[in-house]
């Protein structure tokens, strides 16, 4: 179970850092298509947002306590900040990386909680994938014939 408590809190501090990633590329971007790219970040932070309550509540229901500061945040994600303002492009492309980053370890943690036969939270693991699933496809969508 303790295996299980560490990954999850390495997901939850990642899920975080992915969300205040796209929400930061939703307020920065630019262009003659702003429109669509802002849409498209809001769209995928807000599915994000929704979802942290519930993951922290998950873990708290595992018995461990939740990261809950930026410091805990920073030491535990795999998502790495991004400080620059970046083109649309590599907003996206970056984005895209960081997702399929958030996939692999939401899979660890499934692993994880199949081995610890905690099989509530699997499922809610097992939705997190498919939501990063389908952010994979619309960035992937978005890239199409880009220069990027």
């Amino acid at each position: 179970m303790e295996e299980l408590q560490k990954a999850a809190k390495v997901a939850f501090a990642s899920s975080f850092a992915f969300y205040l990633k796209a929400h930061n590329f939703h307020w920065n971007v630019e262009g003659s298509d702003f429109k669509q790219y802002h849409d498209l970040f809001g769209d995928i932070y807000e599915e994000v947002f929704e979802s942290i309550d519930v993951f922290a509540e998950q873990i708290r229901a595992m018995n461990s306590y939740v990261p809950g500061s930026f410091t805990r945040f920073s030491m535990l994600s795999l998502i790495e900040d991004e400080d620059a303002v970046l083109s649309k492009e590599e907003m996206i492309v970056e984005l895209l990386q960081d997702n399929d980053k958030l996939i692999r370890i939401l899979k660890m943690v499934f692993k994880a909680s199949e081995a610890a036969v905690e099989p509530g939270f699997n499922d809610f693991v097992a939705g997190r994938i498919d939501a990063h699933n389908k952010h994979g496809w619309m960035l992937r969508a978005s890239l199409k014939g880009s220069v990027a």
